[in-house]
């Protein structure tokens, strides 16, 4: 199971799709309220495979004025022992750095996948999170080079 902090409902069908593509046996537990999420991450981490946080949430009409935001999520996680691997998927490059920071400073390894372009999530989030999970790299049709470059089956670097 991937454990997700998403609010976009577009992204969530995207990122549904994509951890299909990885593994169709693969679920995904989306919250889209950091204080909900953190309330019941203790019942979800045993089956928790991945976790990817975004940090910037918006309400959508008929929601809590006040989502939190992916930090809380990360002070939450940071209180026990890291269980599986954690991507931080989050625009908001500041508010990116103080979730890196409050994992580091909790001893936390994690990965950052910036929202370029897009088919980030298809292709620069599927293909880390095919990784992280163990899954051959053979999930893009596009090789990553880094963490911010591809090259395409034409050999072409983009």
């Amino acid at each position: 199971m991937i454990l997700m902090l998403e609010d976009d409902p577009e992204r969530i069908e995207r990122f549904r799709i994509a951890t299909r593509r990885i593994d169709p046996s693969l679920s995904l537990h989306v919250w889209r309220d950091a204080y909900q999420m953190s309330r019941e991450l203790e019942s979800h981490l045993a089956a928790a495979r991945l976790i990817s946080l975004d940090h910037d949430l918006e309400a959508l009409p008929g929601d809590a004025s006040d989502l939190g935001d992916g930090l809380l999520v990360v002070k939450a996680l940071s209180q026990r022992a890291q269980q599986c691997p954690v991507i931080i998927h989050s625009s908001n490059g500041t508010r990116s750095d103080w979730m890196a920071g409050e994992f580091e400073l909790a001893g936390w390894t994690y990965r950052r996948v910036a929202p370029i372009g897009e088919r980030w999530i298809e292709e620069y989030w599927r293909c880390v999170t095919s990784e992280l999970l163990g899954f051959p790299p053979a999930y893009s049709s596009r090789r990553v080079i880094d963490r911010t470059r591809y090259q395409s089956p034409d050999g072409t670097i983009a």
